[in-house]
């Protein structure tokens, strides 16, 4: 079942290409045709200048033979150049289908599944397909009519010396058979041990300060010894099982060219072989030698390629949890008020058991600037993760302007909502792409207006080359505090009518984060802000104030009313007045 579904897959890639991987086939057997005909040719040759010796003859089966082997070359790589490009092309579409399938699915899906595995997946894995439908098609198609076309005619020789060159074959046979599923497991072990150790390379680079900050170079080192070991365990269980089969594959193939010669020579002595005929026949066993030997290459190619489309269908085989509904309803952003609604919202994350959102309700009136404050793990960036549809939240339990979220168009639901996360994450850019990136064709003037908004822009001027500067991988060269306003200035130039803040502003002072909060209740078209934070300084200066625990909405109101009741925020603003004493 397995083995029928990965020759269908294989099929699939090869349809959109059949064409080229015909005329890559026809050559093909152009090839072997020429090369079972060409043999007939010494063979006639022979016989006639035995009888008749004639340089003239010589010279003529010499140009002619000379031609067709001119021929077989041109044709041999016309047929490469054709399927190799099919090979290419598959590599091609797979990359681009893996790249835009990845895009679709949730960020859950990315917390289970490792940036290295992903990578050596859409990197080596395709590649590995690749010479599956290039290579290995090529040598397979060879493979069959080197022995369909060339067997017939040595049968048609002398049978008998056919069938004893040909002896050791079913032996070869049984060895590949014994061999091909050690190697596919054995191939198996190599891709995973590579994935794992692409993730260790991955997360290393992209956490090397910390590696440096806290000394741990010489454990990242053993950590990365220990998995390039086990990388070249398996490498090498994998090689000592080609090393065994190959050499015995090539032995096997030239015994039957040893067999040929004995035999041949035996017959030609008792008169019962001519010479022409035992040339052919040599020719021949030499011919199928070839293919025969190249059989443990294109099985290692064909193990790498059904181990890579599993590895690679497991990817592609996903649905996305989050997706438009069939009858998505489009909204135009310029529509959206920014009302908010949430009904006996409740979520709970697949590997838990208890709810992060146990039955939550509010109203959140358009243009209003919600703060919502909590202890970790009470379920604030839940709620934040839940609005843009990022959780597959179940229908019926949020509403933008009074229409169930589920059923808005994602792209629509995401350009009404501007979300900046806890991870302020930046690309390897400029400071001003990173702005525009939800826009990269903004003028630099908004680009200027939205980060002096942020609260950035001065700093940015400081810079030597100001808003070219580039950022490094994920923003390194710049402070906290520059990266989560330089990513908000990137939510505030898309002017989405809805702004969700997850403690973006947790390494700029609370100053600096009033100062924010002011400059977003500022114009004639105020946004709706949810403004997730720590720093009760600027949550106080709110509309409202959400107080979480436990998943639950257990306080709401203005700061003033909060501090009359008696309750949680009352406890975390005295501790905060604590901490500012002390500070």
């Amino acid at each position: 079942m397995a083995q029928s579904r990965r020759l269908g897959k294989i099929g699939n890639y090869l349809r959109p290409h059949w064409q080229q991987t015909t005329l890559g086939i026809i050559a093909l057997l152009s090839v072997n045709g020429l090369g079972v005909y060409i043999p007939l040719l010494i063979r006639s040759g022979v016989e006639k200048l035995s009888k008749n010796f004639s340089l003239n003859q010589i010279i003529n089966y010499a140009v002619i033979i000379i031609l067709l082997s001119s021929a077989m070359w041109l044709l041999r790589m016309a047929s490469r150049i054709w399927i190799f490009g099919v090979g290419r092309q598959v590599e091609y579409e797979l990359k681009q289908r893996i790249f835009e399938h990845l895009l679709k699915l949730e960020p859950s899906y990315f917390t289970k599944n490792t940036p290295g595995d992903l990578i050596s997946r859409a990197t080596s894995d395709v590649d590995n397909v690749r010479r599956l439908v290039g290579f290995a098609v090529l040598s397979l198609a060879n493979t069959v009519f080197a022995y369909a076309l060339t067997l017939p005619v040595m049968i048609s020789i002398s049978w008998e010396l056919t069938i004893y060159a040909l002896a050791v074959y079913p032996i070869m046979f049984f060895l590949v058979h014994l061999f091909s599923d050690r190697l596919r497991r054995e191939q198996a072990e190599v891709q995973e041990q590579l994935a794992d150790i692409s993730g260790l390379i991955q997360e290393d680079i992209s956490g090397i300060a910390l590696i440096k900050i806290y000394a741990q170079e010489e454990n990242e080192r053993q950590a990365f010894n220990q998995k390039n070991q086990q990388l070249l365990a398996a490498n090498l269980k994998l090689a000592q099982s080609r090393n065994t089969l190959f050499p015995l594959i090539g032995g096997l193939a030239n015994l039957s060219s040893l067999i040929i010669i004995w035999l041949g020579t035996m017959r030609i002595s008792a008169n019962t072989l001519a010479i022409g005929d035992f040339l052919a026949l040599l020719i021949y066993v030499e011919r199928l030698v070839f293919p025969t030997a190249l059989l443990g290459f294109t099985i290692t190619a064909y193990q790498r390629g059904e181990v890579s489309i599993d590895r690679l269908e497991s990817i592609l085989s996903v649905t996305p949890k989050i997706q438009d509904s069939p009858d998505a309803i489009h909204i135009g952003e310029d529509k959206v008020k920014g009302e908010l609604t949430a009904k006996n919202l409740t979520y709970t994350y697949p590997e838990s058991t208890t709810p992060a959102l146990d039955r939550i309700n509010f109203t959140i009136a358009p243009g209003e600037i919600i703060a919502i404050v909590g202890a970790i793990g009470s379920g604030k960036s839940t709620l934040a993760n839940a609005l843009p549809r990022l959780l597959d939240i179940e229908p019926g339990q949020l509403f933008l302007d009074g229409i169930d979220i589920t059923k808005i168009a994602l792209s629509d639901l995401r350009s009404a909502i501007a979300y900046v996360p806890q991870d302020s994450f930046l690309f390897s850019t400029t400071i001003q792409n990173n702005i525009r990136y939800g826009d990269p064709v903004s003028e630099q003037s908004l680009v200027k207006s939205v980060a002096t908004l942020a609260q950035i822009d001065a700093e940015i001027t400081n810079f030597p080359q100001q808003y070219e500067t580039l950022v490094g991988e994920r923003g390194i060269t710049l402070s906290g505090g520059q990266r989560q306003r330089t990513a908000l200035a990137r939510a505030m130039l898309i002017d989405a009518p809805v702004l969700i803040l997850d403690d973006a502003l947790s390494s700029v002072d609370n100053q600096t984060a009033t100062q924010i909060l002011n400059n977003l209740s500022l114009g004639n078209q105020k946004k709706t802000v949810i403004f997730i934070t720590h720093q009760l300084s600027a949550a106080a200066t709110a509309d409202r104030i959400f107080v979480m625990d436990k998943g639950k909405i257990i306080q709401t109101g203005k700061h003033s009313e909060l501090l009359t009741q008696p309750g949680l925020y009352q406890t975390l603003w005295s501790q905060h007045q604590i901490e500012e004493l002390l500070r």
